[in-house]
């Protein structure tokens, strides 16, 4: 077969990888095929067929939207002419063989796709086509520089032909581009340097970005010097209403080998700290500012506003956190996520612990988790975070006013336990001070409080023993009796019950915490 009679091949399948084994299994031009295309389901399949025009498709069999068996039924009743191979895997391949008795050239099983085999049934399938006409079509050649691309991005090892990258390439120098689909930077840039060579790279959506499309412009001299320049120009105007940035430039860099390289370890990367940057930043990483280390979040100290229902501090705190990621913008974006999500279990966790109905915080945190998942920006986790704020507000709110509101008595018994915590108060006491029964009051206070009686009597000492242990150096056997606890040793036992920590720790803790902040 000649250099320029090629069969066209489209691949179908749902999995990527298996997508990008293939493509990179044979070198298909040598071997008189090309890929012209891919598809993740048959629905794609079809309208790249009607652009594409392929000799011979290869079909996966099970895929969302529209299967492999859907497909070859509509290919033949459509493009009779066009030749079907099929992939499977063996728990389907005696359903493939009876399914499809009529219109399929082959089936190969995917534990068995290799070259050789690859290769042998696809020669075979090409000799009952017609010969493809000979020379190379320009769409052929564009074809061709793509394929290369698509491997140089995959960082295969490739020979580079060097006259076909000056042909496709004229200039010494190259950039990697990401702009939004349909925007105009590109057709600026094109009127601004008539010599620059863009051609789009063949990459899958990249994630958290669905409306980017990804060029590798060729400049002369002159374009290296002046481009950044000029796209410094243009950021005001490529922005969105929302004043979202539409696209990202790398560096420079030369010769094409080191596409893959500069794609993944620096334009990637660049898009990754597009999370954190403001949403209007440049996104050039000469414009980048001076990265800061990320600050470790004091979970604990969070976790313990919480219980103590202190929750205005505790979102102040967690809000300062967030503030400070955007100097630390290198911070890995799924780790920060995670903390997140972390936070919010952690927090619901803990304020049903303190037997409040959590039931519609239980029932919203998936959609939470799927929230910050999904989440493109670190404005987006701040907006969903006050929505949780409020959310945790109103429970309390609602735990309050239910235990509260409608009942004085409960207040005056509250207020008591806060005024007179520091003393050997007992529950026989307290019912003894508001002539109530011992047993009445035990449950009138279940009944009308989130916690009982000594749980919250302990609750309302060991806040009040933190407050002492993180302002002062007051000793720890003093701090005991001062907040109502006779026995030192039962003070430090129900202290670390509370907190996870001894009193010693928590202390220390907290003096090397704010060492920290303050270097």
């Amino acid at each position: 077969m000649g250099n320029g009679e090629l069969y066209r091949i489209l691949v179908v399948d749902d999995e990527i990888l298996v997508r990008q084994g293939i493509k990179h299994i044979l070198n298909w031009e040598q071997d008189g095929f090309q890929i012209v295309g891919e598809a993740s389901n048959g629905k794609e399949a079809l309208e790249l067929i009607e652009k594409l025009h392929p000799h011979i498709v290869l079909t996966d069999i099970v895929m969302p939207v529209m299967d492999g068996e859907e497909l070859t039924r509509l290919i033949k009743l459509n493009w009779p002419d066009i030749e079907v191979i099929v992939l499977s895997s063996f728990s389907e391949f005696d359903y493939v063989r009876s399914t499809f008795q009529s219109g399929v050239s082959d089936y190969i099983l995917k534990p068995h796709l290799e070259t050789g085999m690859l290769l042998e049934v696809l020669r075979k399938t090409a000799a009952k086509l017609p010969t493809p006409k000979p020379g190379r079509s320009l769409e052929d050649h564009t074809v061709s520089m793509h394929q290369m691309l698509d491997k140089l991005l995959a960082r295969y090892e490739l020979k580079v032909e060097r006259a076909a990258v000056a042909e496709w390439f004229p200039h010494p120098y190259f950039y990697v581009l990401g702009s939004a689909r349909g925007n105009f930077i590109l057709d600026e840039l094109k009127a601004l340097f008539p010599k620059m060579v863009a051609a789009e790279l063949p990459s899958a959506p990249i994630a958290g970005h669905p409306d980017l499309s990804v060029y590798v412009l060729n400049v002369d001299e002159e374009g290296r010097e002046m481009l950044p320049l000029k796209l410094k120009v243009l950021h005001p105007a490529s922005m969105t209403e929302e004043g979202v940035i539409k696209w990202a430039l790398s560096d420079s860099f030369h010769p094409l080998d080191q596409l893959g390289e500069m794609y993944h370890n620096s334009w990637l990367r660049l898009l990754q700290y597009r999370f954190f940057l403001p949403q209007d930043a440049l996104l050039m990483p000469s414009e980048l500012p001076r990265a800061e280390e990320a600050k470790e979040f004091p979970l604990q100290s969070f976790m313990e506003q919480i219980r103590r229902l202190q929750l205005e501090e505790a979102f102040q705190e967690l809000a300062r956190f967030i503030k400070q990621h955007t100097n630390a913008y290198k911070a890995a974006v799924f780790e920060f996520k995670s903390l997140i999500g972390n936070i919010l279990f952690n927090a619901i966790h803990m304020l049903g612990s303190l037997n409040l109905n959590v039931a519609e915080l239980d029932e919203a945190k998936y959609a939470y988790f799927k929230a910050i998942d999904e989440a493109r920006h670190v404005s987006d986790i701040e907006a969903l975070l006050e929505e949780f704020r409020q959310q945790v507000e109103d429970c309390v709110q609602a735990a309050q006013h239910s235990q509260q509101g409608g009942n004085p008595s409960m207040k005056l018994l509250l207020d008591y336990i806060d005024e007179h915590y520091a003393e050997p108060i007992s529950l026989t006491e307290m019912a003894r001070h508001f002539h109530f029964n011992p047993s009445y009051l035990s449950s009138f206070f279940a009944s009308h409080h989130h916690e009982g009686f000594k749980e919250h009597l302990n609750r309302v000492r060991i806040d009040k023993a933190a407050d002492l242990l993180r302002n002062g150096d007051i000793p720890i056997s003093e701090i005991s009796s001062r907040v109502g606890y006779g026995d030192h040793s039962y003070f430090c036992k129900v202290f670390k019950k509370s907190t996870g920590l001894s009193p010693t720790q928590y202390r220390r803790q907290y003096n090397e915490r704010v060492e920290k902040e303050l270097r």
